[in-house]
């Protein structure tokens, strides 16, 4: 059936139902969001950016939502432009038109789809389909999902359809061919629901399977012969997963298996993948405690073999890394690594009650975080198979993070946060360079955030980082060698807002790049609008949310940021 008709109908029959629906008029509803980010780039040549090399002197990246609701019925859009994309997004992204739009019925038993939709499997080990606007990234897939809800306690998805690959047209789905076709199911069973159990212990079982439909050839050189590969057309997952809860008590674990899916991702292995992900915690008044582990082996899985692009994900690796919110850690992020990681992890947080000798007036919040992460063993075979026993751990250790955060209130004005964090960090190993290219990096952060509360309409924040690392076998700083950042930023009648910052790379081996990386931004809040200018420097590094990065390069000038909704 032609994609288009199908989606008019499904418009038609839900309009044509909401005429009929009482109180038509007053029940209706139009909300919408905007978003606006320019930037404006200027030379350089402190940072290395001459005029001569300036690839663009303007990129803006904007989308505007719209969403109609009536009764059960929703129908929406999103309008995006691109002209170009800002430094550091693919330039596959440049362009502007609706990528995305839906409509969609819902009512207690069921709930109907038609056009773009996100979806999420469990923890997303065998899909996850989402947009998230500051890395560019967005996999949405255009076709059909059905939900069903045919008795208390247990829920169905059912979804087939095509992933968005940046502004690549869709054509007939009948006659798709440069990606292939994502099609799944998934269920969950809530036994005390289900069973009408009052016991405290609640127990969720559920599981998905997920298919990719792709007609391809490849061919790969071997000792110099080129040899023409015997691609599969379907690739499968599967995974199932549990979650028992009893009070602060909780325990969650999925396992995922994907058949063989020979890639450009995976050098074209043969071997299937595994993923395995569990997680326990416990929590009181004052107290909470978080244990977790993953292994993950190759477990690319794209709609597309060809691309190496962040983009056309069918799943999700959930990282299992802190997510520092600070700029100086992020100067390490840990992307996750599909083809081969295990890793452990433990939280604890622990809050010291308040009118005690330690915890003061107010009490205090005390954080302790570790995260090791190593790649898996694995023995190789042949070109296109490899052994790797699942519980042995690789002889590479990838990344490693133990942090402290102290939260204190010392009286109605004044609060601080600070934060130690130790780092291990194989650059070349995580962001996929030669090996011996830049090494690995130790660093040592600390970081004080002080925030003094002039008065209820104003506030003054303070917040001091420094950065050391060590030095290589030859005596020579690592990487960008140490940093240190002071910034200001005041709030007037809780609208305004002025931020100053230097990011000073003082330690740096090359002295002629011991850069001042200075910012200023200004900018007004009120309800949901938000409008910030901005001047300054931007470093070139990496933006990771969720362990999924992008590359952003070294650029100077003037950027604004507009957000609103409604």
């Amino acid at each position: 059936m032609n994609f288009k008709r199908l989606l008019l109908s499904v418009l038609l029959i839900g309009a044509t139902s909401a005429l009929f629906a009482q109180n038509f008029y007053e029940n209706a509803s139009i909300s919408g969001s905007l978003k606006y980010d320019g930037q404006l780039y200027v030379p350089d040549d402190a940072m290395g950016i001459p005029d001569s090399t300036l690839t663009k002197h303007f990129g803006m990246n904007a989308f505007g939502e719209l969403d109609y609701t009536v009764g059960n019925f929703r129908a929406g859009m999103r309008y995006e432009m691109y002209t170009p994309p800002l430094n550091g997004f693919d330039e596959k992204s440049k362009g502007y038109g609706i990528p995305f739009f839906y409509a969609n019925y819902a009512n207690k038993f069921f709930d109907v789809t038609i056009g773009d939709f996100y979806e999420q499997f469990g923890s997303g080990l065998t899909l996850r389909s989402y947009q998230e606007w500051n890395l560019g990234y967005d996999n949405a897939i255009r076709g059909a999902k059905v939900i069903i809800m045919p008795y208390k306690g247990i829920r169905l998805k059912a979804l087939t359809g095509y992933q968005r690959w940046f502004w690549n047209e869709y054509v007939d789905i009948s006659k798709y061919t440069d990606r292939g076709l994502v099609s799944g199911f998934d269920g969950d069973i809530l036994f005390n629901d289900v069973f009408n159990w009052t016991s405290e212990t609640h127990i969720t079982l559920g599981g998905s399977f997920v298919t990719k439909h792709e007609k391809c050839t490849a061919t790969k050189y071997l000792n110099d012969t080129l040899y023409e590969l015997k691609m599969p057309t379907d690739v499968a997952a599967w995974s199932g997963r549990m979650n028992i809860t009893r009070g602060g008590f909780g325990l969650y674990g999925e396992y995922a298996y994907k058949i063989n899916n020979p890639s450009v991702m995976n050098d074209y292995s043969y071997n299937p993948g595994q993923a395995l992900f569990v997680t326990a915690s416990y929590s009181t008044k004052g107290f909470g405690v978080t244990l977790a582990a993953k292994r993950i082996d190759n477990m690319y899985f794209k709609s597309t073999y060809t691309t190496s692009d962040n983009a056309m994900d069918i799943n999700f690796i959930p990282p299992l890394s802190k997510q520092h919110h600070y700029s100086l850690p992020s100067l390490y992020p840990y992307a996750s690594q599909p083809n081969g990681e295990m890793s452990l992890k433990g939280n604890v947080i622990y809050t010291i009650p308040k009118k005690t000798k330690i915890g003061g007036k107010y009490g205090m919040s005390i954080e302790a975080d570790f995260t090791i992460i190593y790649d898996t063993k694995k023995i190789v075979i042949d070109e296109f198979h490899y052994e790797s026993p699942f519980f042995q751990v690789g002889d590479n250790e990838l990344f490693r993070d133990f942090n402290v955060i102290v939260t204190k209130k010392f009286s109605k004005s004044w609060k601080a946060i600070f934060t130690y964090i130790n780092l291990y960090y194989d650059k070349d190993r995580v962001e996929g360079h030669t090996i011996g290219e830049y090494g690995v990096v130790n660093a040592n952060i600390g970081i004080a955030d002080v925030t003094w509360k002039i008065n209820s309409d104003n506030s003054l924040r303070f917040e001091g980082q420094a950065l050391f690392v060590g030095k290589n076998d030859d005596g020579i700083k690592q990487d960008r060698g140490d940093w240190a950042t002071l910034t200001l930023e005041y709030t007037l009648h809780n609208q305004w807002f002025l931020t100053v910052l230097d990011e000073w790379n003082y330690g740096n081996p090359e002295k002629s790049q011991r850069l001042h990386y200075y910012y200023a931004s200004i900018g007004f809040i009120k309800n949901a609008t938000r409008i910030a200018l901005s001047y300054g420097r931007q470093r070139e590094g990496l933006l990771c949310v969720g362990g999924v990065c992008r590359y952003v390069p070294a650029a100077s000038g003037a950027s604004i940021s507009i957000s609103t909704s409604f």
